[in-house]
């Protein structure tokens, strides 16, 4: 069964929390695949990754390069997992594989976004009868992650 994990964006962007999970997940030895709700969201995110911190970067490709299962991160618009990553992450409300198959399943949502809000229940419901271990984390007044349920 996989670990399944909900992060509620309450004061972070996805562009600013979303970079130190995804440093997390590659510490761990942990490939990571990023499924976006829009091909604009994983144009910008690429764009992003690649100058979000002054002095580093996140090496990764999106599922429209040839060589997607040589990167340690793929950003992709659909269900695939062209790395062969064990960590998925979920954003904006794209509609996920399901998490069989994966260490974790990273789902971020943004609590201004009441569908997201939606989706992000939903989620936890199926997965929850699923018998996944489901966990939400929330943000708190120093965009720290406190662990909710």
């Amino acid at each position: 069964m996989a670990e399944v994990l909900f992060y509620h964006l309450t004061l972070s962007t996805l562009e600013e929390a979303l970079p130190a999970l995804l440093e997390r997940t590659l510490q761990r030895g942990w490939k990571a695949v990023v499924q976006t709700g829009s091909e604009e969201r994983r144009d910008s995110l690429d764009a992003h990754l690649w100058v979000y911190r002054d002095d580093s970067f996140l090496a990764h490709g999106t599922d429209l390069d040839l060589h997607a299962a040589a990167q340690p991160i793929m950003l992709t618009v659909s269900q695939d997992n062209p790395n062969g990553a064990a960590v998925r992450f979920v954003v904006d409300g794209a509609d996920p594989p399901p998490a069989d198959g994966y260490e974790r399943m990273v789902f971020m949502f943004d609590g201004h976004d009441n569908s997201q809000v939606e989706a992000a229940r939903a989620h936890w419901s199926t997965n929850k009868k699923a018998g996944h271990s489901v966990t939400y984390w929330q943000q708190t007044d120093d965009r720290r992650w406190e662990r909710k349920a």
